[in-house]
């Protein structure tokens, strides 16, 4: 009879690496470089208050309570000229995103479809994809923004608003659109934005931790965009909604939702613009990825399109996702571009804050604090994204 069985020896722990020394000449150096940049940011700052202590130049953020008295032409968030300054503030940031917004959701999908159009075998389409991004890469974004704003006074309608199409009213004040309008606040539907943009990706989430892995998940992702769907069209009917057609009133526009020339040309020129862009970015990126793949799609019997759907498009993120950040970024920079003709976004907003309070230092250290927080913030959220697209990474 066998004794009972003997446990295996326990593994020896495993040896530590010797410590490095600590490099007392390398810390001495970077100490003193620390030191000498503290210090003159102390100096500039103690030189700067003193000058504008003796010119009598007040300084401080108090400002941003006081009565605005000006006023703003286009606005997402309601202004009058009783509001504070920081109000104004808040109006010209909300013109920079939503203008920064439209111009890179109509970018990606113009661009899109440029750098897929300049790898035809069709020449044709090939030659003017090409056409487009060459000529807007090679034009100064801010002399497109001037030539389309001023040809807009020569293409609209002279003589009074006209209808150019049914339900849409144009003139040299603007095109005006049918607007829809529900009983709901603004807060309200902003609230089911949000939920509706957070949703898809809390339930990916809690379907990836609950798959055991290597299984295949539940297909969630279709359930919750039809229940999303299916709340927003609820919220509609709830609270009621109608449709104001826009019309003619002499020169002006009535009723609807009115585009001015300003907003207009701006969202046209910066999305030609970023599109010619984003239209080589996409052209590299499928570029990138291996001609055994388009081969392997052929030889399962798919089309062309169904390989760049479902074979190529989804490797192609991958490739593509830093480099759209980074377009992204400059979108946003490329906003206060709107500066030129006239709309009102967060740098002309800011040029009449500053004009009207005398304060530039605070105005300046605004201007850079917002734009950090807005890039630093998309950076983020597009690392996030590029951080799901790169399998190795999961």
């Amino acid at each position: 009879m066998s004794g009972p069985a003997l446990a295996p020896p326990a593994a020896p722990p495993p040896a530590r690496a010797p410590r490095a020394p600590i490099a007392w000449p390398a810390v001495a150096a970077q100490s003193a470089a620390v030191a000498l940049v503290a210090a003159l940011l102390v100096l500039v700052a103690v030189t700067t208050a003193a000058n504008l202590e003796l010119r009598g130049i007040p300084t401080g953020f108090e400002f941003l309570g006081d009565r605005a008295g000006f006023k703003i032409a286009d606005t997402v968030i309601a202004f009058s000229p009783d509001h504070s300054y920081l109000r104004a503030i808040a109006v010209g940031v909300g013109n920079t995103l939503f203008l920064s917004l439209i111009v890179c959701l109509a970018a990606t999908v113009v661009g899109a479809l440029l750098g897929v159009a300049r790898l035809s075998a069709n020449p044709l389409v090939a030659a003017l994809a090409a056409v487009w991004v060459e000529a807007v890469r090679n034009t100064p974004p801010v002399l497109l923004l001037i030539f389309l704003y001023a040809l807009w006074s020569q293409a609209m309608p002279v003589g009074g608003a006209q209808e150019v199409l049914p339900g849409i009213v144009a003139s040299v004040r603007g095109v005006a659109v049918p607007k829809l309008e529900t009983g709901l606040p603004a807060w309200a539907w902003a609230a089911a934005l949000l939920a509706s943009l957070t949703a898809p990706v809390l339930a990916s989430r809690a379907a990836r931790r609950r798959t055991p892995s290597g299984a295949r998940r539940p297909p969630y992702g279709r359930a919750v965009l039809a229940a999303v769907a299916l709340a927003w069209v609820a919220a509609a009917l709830l609270g009621g909604w109608s449709l104001e057609l826009p019309r003619a009133a002499g020169e002006d526009l009535a009723g609807g939702a009115r585009l001015t020339p300003e907003f207009a040309t701006v969202v046209f020129g910066l999305t030609v613009y970023t599109a010619g862009f984003i239209a080589e970015i996409v052209r590299s990126g499928i570029e990138a990825i291996p001609r055994g793949q388009w081969e392997a799609g052929r030889a399962l019997g798919l089309s062309e399109g169904r390989i760049l759907r479902l074979v190529v498009a989804p490797q192609t993120l991958r490739v593509i996702t830093p480099p759209m950040t980074s377009q992204y970024i400059n979108t946003v920079k490329n906003s206060t571009l709107a500066i030129a003709i006239g709309y009102s976004e967060f740098m002309t907003v800011m040029g009449t804050v500053i004009n009207r309070t005398n304060q530039p230092l605070e105005g300046t250290l605004v201007i850079v604090a917002v734009y950090m927080a807005i890039n630093l913030a998309l950076a983020a959220g597009l690392d996030l994204l590029n951080r799901r697209v790169q399998p190795e990474q999961r």
